[in-house]
């Protein structure tokens, strides 16, 4: 009885509770690429491993389950976290610092390096 308990219980993890037909699934892991893990840099909620990725992949699935479109998801995360939750921000008044502090850290960056490179008159 035991066993059978057990084998119940191993078949029923093997196999996730309300799992998407596979339109909806490519759909939701098509917005899953889209959406920035807040806990780990520069990954998306699909490909970490965080507790946190791992809520919000339940959300993006729970929402495209109950037909939301991908608009609507994406800004129930953007509510939620902000514009920083987005691989790829919108520019507008309010993300244009994420747009624009990359390039001007370059800039600078490459304008200290050729101030030290530039060579200095030496005096006799």
């Amino acid at each position: 009885m035991k066993a059978l308990i057990l084998a119940l219980a191993l078949a029923a993890q093997s196999v996730p509770s309300g799992a998407l037909p596979s339109d909806e699934e490519a759909r939701a892991q098509a917005l899953m690429r889209e959406v920035r893990c807040m806990v780990c840099s520069g990954e998306s909620i699909l490909d970490s491993n965080a507790a946190q990725a791992q809520d919000m992949r339940r959300f993006v699935r729970e929402q495209v389950a109950l037909g939301a479109d991908d608009d609507a998801v994406r800004e129930a995360l953007v509510q939620r976290f902000g514009y920083a939750v987005l691989m790829r921000p919108p520019l507008d008044a309010n993300t244009i610092l994420l747009w624009v502090a990359p390039v001007l850290l370059l800039v600078m960056g490459g304008g200290l390096l050729a101030n030290s490179m530039r060579k200095r008159p030496t005096k006799p």
